[in-house]
């Protein structure tokens, strides 16, 4: 009794709390952002139980890939550095688009094969970085074996970057869309002999989250929670409407959407965990760990059959209902191809 007693007032001290310091708000805006924060607390939660129950599962593999090429947005820290180190144990050559170059030095200089890391500025918040940074690539690597839409950011105040775009959307999403429509041609050459691969490194984050086709970059009223859930959710739905696409163009190219797990990076600095930090060392993932799933999608041939796929754990992962209506998916492409300024027939062209 005791317990169910500290339990009810714990919460109504947290609500009481909740309410004053958003009391400015309109009651709508207060619920729904209470709803989107309480259910990413239950997609965490529920991440960090299947991190536990399927430790077996999240295993790779690593084989020779010699000769072929692999990009990844970010890698210069976290979850993307061990991303990383497993594509050049497999003998790839690696090329990564970060901020700042000179920070992938150490990577060079301290990783086996460092020597196969090619590094060039990208910049995900504006579209005309993204562009200047598939340039520098096709022009040394026409042809590529994997694209990795790692880099990601998480939480944060409101901001529009330079094109217009809420940030989130564009870090976790547009740009990562961009990029891999001015790839697409070089990874359609890849794809010859094996498939190429699209890999979209999103979260079960995305499980509280719609798509706000009236207001995407969230202008009217904007919840930094609602928006990450809306990024990461449009990298599943993207994956699964674009593979569907290349299928039935019989283009050799498959795309995945992947959970890396609750992993310990400075990913959650602007989180209630960064207070916490011991929280995180006792329950996370280390980034080592959440790599394997990455990696998972990188290599592994039992999915070649199941394009589109969402992984987590080297298995299939549970993901929204919302990112499963294909209505929402095409609804989703299409304006994705407008906010970037590219026609929907040319996409990937």
């Amino acid at each position: 009794m005791f317990v169910i007693t500290s339990v009810a007032i714990t919460i109504t001290v947290a609500t009481a709390i909740y309410w004053y310091v958003n009391r400015h708000k309109p009651v709508k805006h207060i619920l729904s952002e209470a709803r989107c924060f309480l259910d990413m607390q239950g997609a965490g939660a529920g991440g960090l139980i299947d991190d536990w129950i399927s430790v077996w599962w999240n295993k790779i593999e690593l084989p020779d890939a010699k000769n072929k090429i692999a990009v990844i947005t970010g890698g210069a820290r976290g979850i993307g550095t061990e991303v990383v180190r497993g594509l050049l144990q497999s003998n790839m050559t690696v090329i990564m688009g970060v901020r700042n170059p000179d920070s992938v030095k150490p990577l060079v200089e301290s990783m086996k094969n460092g020597e196969k890391i090619h590094a060039y500025k990208l910049d995900l918040e504006s579209l005309k970085s993204v562009k200047d940074f598939a340039n520098n690539v096709l022009k040394t690597f026409p042809e590529i074996d994997i694209l990795i839409n790692n880099a990601g950011i998480m939480f944060g105040d409101y901001k529009l970057t330079e094109d217009g775009f809420e940030s989130q959307l564009a870090v976790n999403y547009l740009g990562h869309f961009y990029l891999t429509h001015l790839l697409l041609p070089a990874l359609k050459k890849g794809g010859k002999v094996d498939p190429a691969r699209v890999v979209n490194v999103t979260s079960c984050g995305h499980y509280p989250g719609t798509i706000n086709f009236d207001d995407i970059n969230m202008k009217e009223h904007y919840d930094t929670t609602a928006a990450y859930a809306q990024s990461k959710l449009a990298q599943i739905m993207t994956a699964r409407y674009l593979n569907r696409l290349l299928e039935q163009n019989n283009c050799p190219v498959k795309c995945y959407s992947v959970h890396p797990g609750i992993v310990d990076t400075d990913l959650f600095e602007k989180s209630n965990f960064s207070k916490f930090p011991w929280i995180k060392k006792l329950f996370f993932k280390t980034p080592e760990k959440g790599a394997i799933s990455v990696l998972y999608a990188c290599f592994n041939n039992e999915i070649l059959k199941k394009g589109g796929l969402y992984i987590a754990n080297c298995k299939a992962g549970i993901s929204n209902r919302f990112s499963k209506n294909e209505k929402h998916q095409e609804n989703l492409f299409k304006l994705s191809c407008e906010l970037v300024g590219i026609e929907v027939e040319n996409y990937g062209m």
